[in-house]
């Protein structure tokens, strides 16, 4: 295995630059990786110790780092239909994650990036894991996806769960299109035959502009991986599946060099949201960052993030300003002439700060949801201000030893509290005492979103939501 990773590392990063001059009319391809719980500090470029990620650190080299780039809400579901609405997913009615069979899903009136791009004459796919419902008027394929192989849902809603073994009674399915095709059972391949599905994408399609989206059901808990990276490491199970993951990367931008479209193919790796920490050594790291997925904390939603496009963005640039998964849409947009929806969407088009054009966030702040509509936090330049709510928490303890959790204390915070996130990124020293005008202005950024948005905490309902679908009876 270690031969094959050098040979496809020495390939890329020995391979000669094309040249950059194309026609201007030839729109970008986009290729969009998703890891699913993905910690901050699982990438050797972003501080692992003991996880090599030898392409993804190349494709930082050679493009963009974010550095305090953030997943919409630290869950599933709504990260994912943040991301391809460009919208914060309680506008959309989407809070936490959906289960098998819940009649819920992504509403028919939403454009997602699949529809947008698909109605500008680019071909789409999706291959891993969708999980905006499961239902047939929810699949993939009725949402702008010309193909999709992978599973509708969590990776551990199947009989086998180590915390909850009667809670998913039905099998897990692999899905072509709209066919299940396989009942899983032991998902060691399944990295692999995603990046196979995905490479054949790109193969069949470097004659015309694409989307492929590639949303990875690793490092979610179970952890596999296959026969060729299962103990290649010597660091234990997490480091192996994140190790293939990085080798998927590898293949993927293997591909596209091989079809020349390397220098016109917009590249993003990121993650759905932070660690889920109760898992102890089947859990990512969020490094100095508190806490970990299901969290407003820093753990939960400040995410790995890589954007390569060698056409504009410049090798070994880095970008420390807040940016969110709400931002690739109207960024995606405007780089392909695409047209967007009469629907309200909250994020930014990024581009000038990918490309240097300029170095700020286009937000005056950002806005941290979570459970059913719960404003928790708000994060404006270097202050974040955190509202009263419930989190929870492992309190400094371990997590859990071979997939099996430990379980989570839940905290309660009665009152605001405030840190500067430049001096205090480990959110240790509560502030909030001593800028009142800081804090004024954050407590006035929270009541405008709760009255945009809602506050279920604070009972404000919001005049801008939008419903989620719903299966009728």
């Amino acid at each position: 295995m270690k031969k094959i990773t050098l040979l496809l590392y020495g390939f890329l990063i020995g391979i000669s630059v094309m040249s950059c001059d194309k026609p201007k009319e030839i729109k970008p391809n986009i290729v969009f990786i998703l890891a699913d719980d993905l910690g901050y500090a699982d990438l050797s470029s972003y501080g692992s110790e003991f996880i090599n990620t030898p392409f993804l650190d190349e494709m930082a080299l050679n493009g963009a780092k974010l550095t305090s780039y953030y997943s919409s809400q630290a869950v599933c579901s709504a990260s994912r239909a943040a991301i391809l609405t460009g919208a914060y997913s309680n506008r959309i009615g989407i809070n936490g994650a959906f289960g098998p069979k819940s009649k819920r899903g992504i509403n028919e009136n939403e454009l997602l990036i699949s529809e947008m791009l698909k109605e500008n004459g680019y071909k789409t796919g999706i291959f891993g894991k969708w999980h905006l419902g499961d239902a047939d008027k929810f699949k993939p394929t009725r949402h702008g996806f010309d193909e999709f192989f992978g599973i509708l849902f969590s990776n551990d809603m199947w009989p086998f769960h180590p915390e909850f073994p009667n809670a998913f009674p039905d099998d897990l399915l692999l899905y072509r299109n709209e066919k299940p095709i396989e009942t899983l059972i032991d998902q060691s391949d399944l990295t692999k035959r995603i990046t196979d599905e995905s490479v054949r994408f790109i193969n069949e399609n470097k004659d015309n502009p694409f989307f492929l989206y590639i949303p990875h059901p690793q490092p979610h808990v179970p952890l596999f991986a296959s026969n060729e990276f299962n103990g290649s490491t010597g660091e234990g199970l997490y480091a192996d599946v994140i190790t293939e993951i990085d080798f998927s990367v590898g293949r993927v931008l293997e591909a596209l060099e091989k079809n020349g479209l390397s220098e016109n193919t917009i590249v993003v790796f990121t993650s759905d949201n932070g660690p889920w920490l109760s898992y102890g050594d089947h859990a990512g790291s969020s490094g100095i960052y508190r806490e970990g997925k299901g969290t407003a904390w820093e753990g939960g939603q400040r995410v790995p993030c890589i954007v390569k496009y060698p056409d504009e963005i410049s090798a070994g640039t880095v970008i420390d300003e807040p940016l969110m998964g709400i931002d690739w849409l109207p960024t995606f947009a405007s780089l392909t002439d695409s047209k967007l929806s009469s629907n309200k969407i909250d994020g930014k088009n990024i581009w000038p700060l990918l490309t240097s054009e300029t170095n700020k966030s286009p937000h005056e702040a950002l806005y941290f949801y979570y459970k059913q509509n719960e404003l928790h936090a708000v994060r404006s330049g270097d202050w974040k201000l955190y509202f009263p709510r419930s989190y929870r928490s492992l309190n400094g303890r371990p997590g859990g030893i071979d997939g099996v959790p430990v379980k989570y204390d839940q905290n309660i915070v009665s009152e605001n509290e405030l840190y500067n996130l430049k001096s205090d990124p480990k959110e240790l020293n509560n502030v909030l005492n001593d800028y009142p005008e800081i804090v004024s202005k954050l407590e006035k950024m929270g009541e405008d979103a709760r009255y945009d948005l809602g506050d279920n905490l604070t009972n404000v309902k919001g005049v801008g939501s939008r419903e989620v679908g719903k299966i009728t009876p």
